[in-house]
């Protein structure tokens, strides 16, 4: 019994000091474990396309809220379309310069503007505009119609309890609060992050209050009242402070934070940018890597509402002047009539 144990033990010597053995063994054992290891999940895929616009211009103006009125509202900082200001129309839009990459996005964007504690407004660091998808099936999403105008926040709000779809951030710190202002550590950028609803009534490009066209998925779905899904947008914005006590927005306090947008992509460069949702990849600035399969625009989950009596039919838009950028101008596809307020 002594002699068989010991030539046991002299011939696992001898592989062990062959070339090549302890690497075997090293694979097997490496084998032997990730068989006992939990398979680990993967990650969802992410539907996204961006714009990166800088800082415009700033106006105590709101083409939404007070349309054709000059210094009748608080101080907005523009982003996007160089022209934005009270008598913003689609039609100006599109013939506007922007700030936009791409510059296919001739939209424009604002928010309240920020001021320290002296009072002196605080400058934009970094505006991203990413647009997202929030409902469980992403070949419904359609196109933002020309002309759609959407408000996401509470301007009127009373305290932080009343604030809607906002977070105040850190760049690269924990710290946060989906009501008012934060003062973040040194060497960190104070950030707004603004969602909007992505659910539309299919009618309306406006409504007497702003909100009530527009409404958020719940649970992966649009309700019946707002029955096409549109690109989830947010706005994230950076800026060149850390933040303080005395900090306040135009607005108010940091839970009156909210941000507007008027909606004049070219449609036919939304249009390449809405595969990327339908395919749950992430694009960047410059659209889809693959133009030449854009997505129809005629699919959706819930069948659009009938035309009402009051609704207009979608109105004519001029393209822009002199060297047009790529992208062919045309209304949307799928909507034979809005209803403009």
């Amino acid at each position: 019994m002594q002699t068989s144990k010991l030539s046991m033990i002299l011939i696992l010597v001898l592989l062990l000091s062959m070339p090549g053995s302890q690497s075997l063994v090293a694979h097997a054992q490496q084998a032997d474990s990730m068989s006992y290891a939990p398979n680990a999940p993967a990650a969802p895929p992410i539907g996204e396309f961006v714009a990166f616009c800088d800082f415009s211009h700033r106006l105590h103006e709101d083409p939404i809220v007070a349309p054709g009125q000059h210094h009748a509202s608080h101080s907005h900082d523009f982003f996007g379309n160089i022209t934005t200001d009270a008598h913003s129309t689609v039609e100006t839009l599109l013939a506007g310069g922007t700030t936009c990459d791409p510059v296919s996005d001739r939209s424009s964007y604002w928010a309240p503007t920020l001021y320290d504690a002296q009072g002196v407004e605080v400058g934009m660091e970094r505006a991203t505009f990413y647009y997202l998808v929030n409902v469980n099936n992403p070949t419904t999403l359609q196109p933002f119609p020309l002309g759609l105008k959407i408000i996401a926040g509470n301007a009127k709000a009373t305290n932080p309890g009343e604030a809607e779809h906002i977070k105040w951030s850190c760049l690269g710190a924990p710290d946060s609060s989906t009501g008012d202002l934060i003062t973040c550590p040194a060497g960190s950028k104070l950030e707004l992050l603004v969602n909007y609803p992505d659910c539309w009534d299919g009618v309306n490009l406006d409504s007497a209050n702003h909100k009530s066209h527009m409404t958020y998925s719940a649970g992966g779905l649009c309700p019946a009242t707002h029955p096409v899904a549109v690109p989830a947008l947010q706005f994230k914005l950076r800026y060149n402070t850390t933040g303080g006590p005395g900090f306040k927005l135009s607005s108010g306090a940091g839970y009156t934070a909210h941000a507007d947008f008027f909606n004049a992509w070219e449609t036919d460069a939304q249009l390449n940018r809405l595969q990327c949702l339908h395919e749950l990849i992430k694009c960047g600035p410059a659209g889809h890597p693959n133009p030449a399969n854009p997505p129809a625009a005629t699919a959706t989950a819930t069948p659009l509402p009938a035309p009402t009596a009051a609704s207009t039919p979608t109105p004519t838009i001029t393209p822009p002047p002199a060297t047009p950028q790529p992208g062919t101008l045309k209304n949307q596809l799928y909507l034979p009539t809005v209803k403009r307020e």
